[in-house]
């Protein structure tokens, strides 16, 4: 069964598995009480499916072609990817991690790295990019998958790689496994540009969502892959100061990762 076919099946069961979202005041025992990011993406599934139907289109009439993905762009643009071609996308979920030990209550967390698991969702940027755009703010609303064998929510999207520091300055990210095989990429930051704000009644996740990152492969790493973009960030960022926090501790985030060779 093609990619594509797996695709619109996984929109076809979310489909079939959200409430009716309706117009009015959800009581306080309403099952379905869902968050307003969750809201919003399962009536983007719905548009989607919708209108595959209208036009009666074949479950392997769904496009999974990565020369039609648009890369999102930043207010303050990163460099883009020229002379390179678009191998992957993936939603990273995980934790970004920090310490306060040592530091004063004045004084900001540091960063120690991430760690994540990644899920292809390479059709969804080609065929469908607003759900692309919609998939980390949403996943937040789910706990994190614990088993390799789990697959993402909302989307139901498969793992296909791991995503975690070798060292303070390496960010790993392995898509040697059997859904991938594109290889284990070491990085280094090349650099980063803050967040888009918010817009009108968008509501803020956590402390804010860290910035968007492009990241160049390093001396070690396998395949192909030369280059990554950390996009449409959702979460990650500490609170401004140590005050009231542990010595160690996490925050929640979720992104895009789109890879080139």
């Amino acid at each position: 069964m093609r990619t594509s076919t797996y695709l619109l099946l996984a929109l076809s069961t979310i489909t079939l598995a959200q409430p009716t979202l309706q117009s009015r005041e959800p009581a306080k025992d309403d099952q379905y009480d869902w968050a307003p990011s969750l809201e919003k993406y399962y009536k983007a599934v719905g548009k989607h499916v919708a209108d595959i139907r209208d036009t009666k289109n074949s479950l392997t009439s769904i496009p999974c072609d990565l020369t039609k993905a648009v890369q999102p762009i930043a207010p303050t643009p990163l460099p883009p990817p020229t002379d390179r071609t678009l191998t992957h996308v993936a939603i990273g979920r995980g934790t970004q991690n920090y310490t306060c030990k040592g530091k004063a209550a004045t004084d900001a967390p540091a960063a120690t790295g991430a760690v994540a698991s990644l899920y292809n969702a390479s059709c969804f940027a080609s065929s469908f990019p607003d759900l692309l755009a919609l998939g980390p703010t949403a996943a937040l609303q789910f706990p994190y998958p614990t088993s390799d064998k789990a697959s993402l929510p909302p989307a139901n999207l498969g793992i296909s790689g791991k995503h975690y520091f070798v060292d303070s300055t390496t960010p790993t990210f392995d898509l040697d496994t059997k859904a991938a095989q594109l290889g284990c990429v070491l990085t280094r930051k090349v650099t980063g540009t803050p967040a888009p704000p918010l817009t009108a009644g968008q509501a803020p996740i956590g402390y804010g969502n860290v910035a968007w990152l492009l990241l160049e492969s390093k001396a070690g790493t396998t395949g192909t892959i030369q280059l990554i973009y950390r996009l449409n960030t959702a979460g990650g960022s500490p609170p401004p100061t140590c005050a009231d926090q542990p010595e160690v501790f996490q925050q929640d985030y979720s992104a895009e990762y789109w890879f080139y060779s």
